[in-house]
């Protein structure tokens, strides 16, 4: 029987140790463990809070630019009337990216606004304010133009005032208006042309009907808006009562609001009653009321935020306020495609040229507004300054 011996089973055989990679050292601090540096981390920039670091400094300032008039037509005010309306928006893009819906809700809305315009609006595109305002007063006395008085709108630099609205308008406003037949309408222009000066119209020149069809096409709207002590009552007034009623009524009830004699309960006086005229209180036909144009509240709206989303852009821009125009009418646009030859080059390559029109604020907010028309708005109110600056042209600040 042969014996079969390997030196996998020995216990004396021993592999070789590989020799150390360590090098023997005579140094002293070779024994110390070595660390890697810290790496100290950079310190963050500071962020400034503006949207525009490119103008960190103030821009030149060479002189104010008066007026923002550039048309020579432009001579007197009924040409900047019908100049400021024509041009108040923008003509609708054919590569917009505009669906139907939203193309008829534009012109939709453009179609239902007045066709007025600010007294501020006519003095950013006048020469003279004294000129321009004795000039109103003469075609006013002429009826060629009238005004309409919007108190409690604004406050400070951004009320808007006054408004303007040519005769020749107001008359077709009437006349598209289904509430308003042709002799009232025939009536009231007789009566604003004998009064040509006078801001109020007298309800004792019209029947209660009448009164009534007027207001309810917009035409009207009462004095200077004052507070009723007898409406404005506290809850302490109102009968613990009526309390209870009012908990046990069923939501959307009239017993859920008290009553029809809730007001009257509680101290007040109600002169609108259901299935009366609105004028039938001798106190609602003494007072005066005055004249006014329907869908003013959409315009009024429109105008105001547009107002105020123009000084917000200046005011993120830098700390001073101030940007040049080029810049500003770029933010006022939402930076969108260009139509020139070198944005539709780009275009066809795939590149980056803009967004689409119908993306941005100035149509999904403010439905294709002209920034020359608000800018002008601003101007003429006060809130924004243009000037004069060396290279790049003109510049805008919030005053």
């Amino acid at each position: 029987m042969s014996l079969h011996y390997s030196a996998a089973h020995s216990s004396r055989i021993t592999k070789k140790k590989p020799p150390s990679l360590k090098r023997s050292s005579s140094s002293p601090f070779a024994s110390f463990t070595q660390r890697k540096p810290v790496q100290r981390s950079k310190s963050k920039p500071e962020i400034s809070g503006y949207d525009d670091d490119l103008f960190e400094e103030r821009l030149d300032d060479l002189g104010i630019i008066a007026t923002l008039s550039t048309d020579l037509s432009l001579r007197d005010v009924a040409q900047i009337v019908k100049y400021a309306i024509s041009n108040m928006f923008e003509p609708m893009p054919e590569r917009g990216g505009f669906n139907s819906t939203m193309i008829a809700e534009i012109l939709n809305f453009r179609r239902t606004l007045p066709s007025t315009v600010t007294v501020a609006h006519v003095h950013a595109l006048s020469k003279s304010p004294t000129a321009t305002e004795k000039e109103i007063a003469e075609l006013t006395r002429a009826n060629v133009l009238r005004k309409i008085v919007i108190p409690g709108r604004g406050t400070g630099g951004s009320t808007v005032g006054e408004g303007i609205v040519l005769f020749k308008n107001l008359d077709g406003m009437l006349d598209r208006a289904d509430a308003v037949d042709d002799g009232l309408r025939d009536k009231l222009l007789q009566y604003l042309r004998s009064r040509p000066l006078s801001s109020t119209i007298s309800p004792a020149a019209f029947s209660a009907a009448e009164l009534t069809s007027l207001k309810c096409a917009g035409f009207l709207t009462s004095s200077i808006p004052h507070s009723n002590p007898s409406i404005h009552t506290g809850i302490s007034n109102i009968p613990s009562t009526s309390l209870s009623t009012i908990s046990r009524a069923a939501s959307g009830s009239l017993a859920a609001t008290g009553g029809s004699g809730a007001v009257v309960e509680a101290g007040g006086t109600l002169s609108l009653r259901r299935g009366s005229s609105q004028f039938d209180s001798p106190a609602d036909r003494a007072a005066d009321l005055q004249l006014a144009l329907p869908n003013t509240g959409p315009y009024l709206r429109l105008l105001t935020e547009a107002r105020s989303h123009l000084i917000s852009l200046l005011r993120k821009a830098n700390k001073y306020r101030e940007l040049p125009l080029y810049l500003l009418r770029e933010r006022w646009d939402g930076g969108i495609a260009g139509d020139d030859p070198a944005s539709r080059a780009k275009k066809l390559r795939g590149e980056f040229a803009g967004v689409l029109p119908a993306r941005t604020r100035k149509w999904k907010q403010f439905w294709g507004l002209r920034f020359d028309w608000v800018l002008a708005e601003c101007v003429g109110a006060g809130m924004v300054e243009l000037f004069e600056t060396k290279s790049v042209g003109k510049g805008v600040r919030v005053v």
